[in-house]
């Protein structure tokens, strides 16, 4: 008879775990397809136009920068069922790379279990409010050509004179600097559809055919520039729980704060030339 009602109680809780176990992949699943809905409608293409004096020298470039690789990582089973947990959207690669790489094996009979465990201040996420270009944020090189004593037209042509390298960067001092950086590098560059990096090179010889007339008794100038873009937004700072409680598995937020940031990461392997003429 023990035996009897011991096994009718264990199929019982068998059967209630399992119950809130489905219901927690469906909400999860619910919850996942609206966090996807959500994303696509965030993420806006920015009206960017590149000007007709701004050249690519990607193949001219006589120094090759290494391509810029966006830091989105693909959370794993387990950290996509754990991020549709939080209230709070989390898109900080270095934390979903921490999640990805963790293993919890909770038993889906363990009611009495309990743990909470504290990752601790991370940046969640980073929402952009604007993205505009300068496209002559760094004047990289000047080319001259004096033919003030000539009686024909001269032909004036890019020719970079020295190595220039520009660096990027946050306009603020802000806590977790690095994975800021990365999350506006990914909202940029998805906004933009620029190749953005926070560090770009020009290297010396670097040529363009391009043609530029200087009339005679005239002097010209050829002056060239590395654009940038002007990233700004806000970023959202929380603490971070991982709780355990029997078999349900999820991530809570605390003390949440949003802080405003801006941002200038150039535009890889573009120029920007402005050309002038003048008797003087």
């Amino acid at each position: 008879m023990r035996q009897r009602i011991f096994i009718i109680i264990f199929v019982m809780l068998f059967a209630l775990t399992n119950q809130a176990f489905a219901a927690e992949k469906t909400t999860g699943k619910q919850a996942e397809k609206t966090a996807e809905k959500a994303a696509e409608k965030s993420v806006k293409k920015a009206d960017i136009k590149v000007p007709g004096s701004v050249l690519s020298i990607s193949k001219e470039n006589t120094y090759p920068n290494s391509a810029q690789d966006l830091p989105y990582l693909e959370p794993s089973k387990l950290a996509k069922a754990m991020l549709m947990t939080s209230d709070v959207p989390i898109t900080n690669p270095d934390l979903i790379r921490l999640l990805n790489e963790s293993s919890i094996n909770a038993s889906k009979v363990a009611f009495w279990y309990r743990a909470k465990i504290y990752l601790g201040q991370w940046p969640l996420s980073y929402q952009s409010t604007e993205t505009t270009v300068n496209w002559e944020h760094q004047q990289i090189n000047l080319n001259r050509l004096d033919n003030r004593g000539a009686k024909s037209v001269a032909k004036l042509y890019y020719n970079q004179t020295a190595h220039k390298k520009v660096s990027g960067g946050l306009t603020a001092s802000i806590p977790n600097s690095e994975a800021v950086q990365k999350m506006m590098l990914i909202a940029a560059a998805e906004k933009s559809k620029l190749p953005l990096a926070f560090q770009t090179a020009v290297g010396a010889g670097t040529k363009k055919p391009n043609v530029y007339h200087v009339s005679p008794k005239q002097v010209g100038y050829l002056y060239s520039y590395v654009p940038a873009v002007n990233e700004r937004g806000r970023v959202t700072y929380g603490e971070v729980y991982i709780v355990l409680k029997g078999g349900k598995r999820q991530i809570v937020i605390q003390n949440v704060t949003q802080q405003g940031i801006g941002a200038w990461i150039p535009i890889q392997d573009h120029v920007s030339f402005r050309f002038h003429t003048s008797n003087m």
